[in-house]
């Protein structure tokens, strides 16, 4: 395989829904081996619907997609074990045991339960998930099911990590330790897209990023590239105790993110 082959190529990638819904009109991305990428954009954008597709539970409507040079369509179980992909909602058996849910995971390809035993225990140890590898799987906070998830992804050691908004309401300390972990996951040379809404989860770990919007990619490059040709600064901050409304402050760009975040936005112009 040539030096230079992306771990992912997308070109023309479309997708319309059976009532002319375009949710995805024609994107080109390409992220490198080694990268730590973003694809940012708001809800709605089109993150969630790009996962699916490679997933293989979104049909697209047209384009193609390789892995590592690998076909999307032609090889498809072979471009999917490339991939671990960590999906925006939860989809493990909520009965079933933390451990049982990663070593059976890696049953799906090919992985004997001999490796796949000291290989879940590494993970989850990473993921500070170790202590509750007897506990059913929903008796973990909303956190720790996603690092659960997090884990199964990543029993079968695959080249490249996607994760659909992996730290979506969950709180600041919890944040930050899943940043830690994935920091140091791609230094270890996993390529790692990561789809956020978070301008600040992007600035702090990613070196490229792709910004999607209404089904489109409207900029791709170079964080800082990017970063300098807007018009405003987005502050985020962390709250360690939960909020449920805004509090009534005299700031105009001022929104709730979620429980444990607020984003502020302000013109650079402004004093």
């Amino acid at each position: 395989m040539p030096i230079d082959t992306p771990a992912l190529e997308i070109r023309g990638l479309r997708k319309v829904y059976r009532r002319g819904t375009e949710a995805l009109k024609g994107i080109d991305l390409t992220v490198y081996p080694g990268e730590f990428f973003a694809l940012l954009g708001p809800n709605g954008a089109g993150k969630t619907t790009t996962i699916g597709i490679l997933t293989s539970l979104v049909t697209k409507t047209d384009g193609i997609i390789r892995v590592f040079g690998v076909d999307h369509d032609k090889k498809s179980a072979e471009a999917r074990a490339l991939m671990g992909i960590v999906p925006q909602e939860i989809n493990f058996n909520l009965f079933e045991r933390v451990a049982d849910i990663v070593v059976n995971q890696a049953g799906y390809y090919g992985v004997p339960r001999a490796i796949a035993r000291p290989r879940c225990q590494r993970l989850l140890e990473g993921l500070d998930l170790w202590p509750y590898r007897e506990a059913m799987a929903r008796t973990l906070s909303g956190g720790f099911k996603r690092r659960l998830m997090i884990a199964r992804a990543l029993i079968h050691e695959p080249r490249l990590l996607i994760l659909d908004e992996p730290t979506a309401g969950v709180d600041v300390e919890m944040r930050h330790e899943t940043w830690h972990f994935l920091r140091a996951l791609n230094l270890s040379g996993t390529t790692i897209i990561l789809t956020t809404h978070y301008l600040e989860e992007a600035e702090l770990l990613c070196g490229r990023l792709a910004i999607i919007h209404q089904g489109a990619i409207v900029a791709q490059g170079r964080k800082r590239d990017l970063l300098d040709l807007l018009n405003q600064q987005t502050y985020i901050l962390d709250l360690f105790e939960s909020l449920a409304t805004l509090p009534d402050l005299p700031i105009r760009n001022i929104r709730l993110l979620d429980s444990h975040q607020i984003e502020i936005v302000i013109d650079r112009n402004e004093d």
